[in-house]
């Protein structure tokens, strides 16, 4: 048995990345005033990600709850909704990208953190919110495989949502270049332009990677469960 029930964790969760989107819209940065505001930073986005997704763990939750012991089709119905989209934004989006903003953030931190996250940003971003967005992301979204089952939707259609996602946020960097004359990323700022398509197209590959890593972790984990279960 679990030592703390997997709904209450996922509540936990949820109101953890609620104090981290506040503390980090609450700091007055000179780039949240610029064109795209917070949203030209895949972080954020990913945060907005992450709380949408156990947002609708939780929903699933108290609906599940709600509808234990009924015996209504429409609740039923509704229910599994709520199951699939839940489900598909673990596949696509939480886990992925999740993955992907936390690996790649510490790799060029420790490579050359003004790449990514210039020292400037410390007198802005405290370390223990830095980490809140950088770091428990993964754990986080970890101990969600690790404690519900999520079916993956089949392979051609998530890969291909996860390259229009990757290449969207491609898109959208590129605008807010072409607005701004400015790149998102300081990184993007000392490579040459095939450079950078080539930096693009490594970017969505290695999104994709992780796709496929989650839906093999996640049918590792709940494999080994049966397994267990039969023994």
């Amino acid at each position: 048995m679990a030592l703390i029930p997997s709904q209450i964790l996922r509540v936990a969760i949820l109101l953890s990345y609620f104090s981290i989107l506040c503390n980090y819209k609450a700091i007055d940065m000179p780039a949240h005033q610029t064109y795209g505001g917070s949203w030209k930073f895949l972080t954020f986005i990913d945060l907005v990600i992450q709380a949408v997704f156990f947002g609708v763990c939780v929903l699933t939750d108290l609906s599940s709850l709600l509808t234990k012991g009924s015996a209504s089709m429409e609740q039923e119905r509704q229910l599994r909704k709520l199951i699939s989209l839940r489900d598909w934004m673990m596949a696509v989006l939480a886990f992925p990208v999740g993955a992907f903003v936390v690996t790649m953030f510490w790799t060029l931190y420790v490579y050359d953190r003004d790449l990514v996250y210039p020292r400037l940003l410390d007198n802005f971003i405290p370390q223990w919110l830095n980490h809140g967005m950088h770091t428990t992301v993964l754990p986080f979204i970890i101990i969600e495989m690790r404690t519900t089952h999520h079916r993956y939707p089949s392979r051609t259609c998530g890969l291909f949502a996860v390259c229009m996602f990757a290449v969207g946020y491609v898109v959208w960097m590129c605008w807010v270049h072409s607005m701004t004359g400015v790149w998102v990323y300081p990184l993007l700022e000392h490579i040459g332009p095939m450079a950078r398509i080539l930096f693009f197209v490594c970017l969505t590959a290695l999104i994709s990677v992780y796709y496929l890593l989650g839906e093999i972790l996640n049918n590792y984990i709940w494999d080994s469960s049966k397994s267990k279960l039969k023994g």
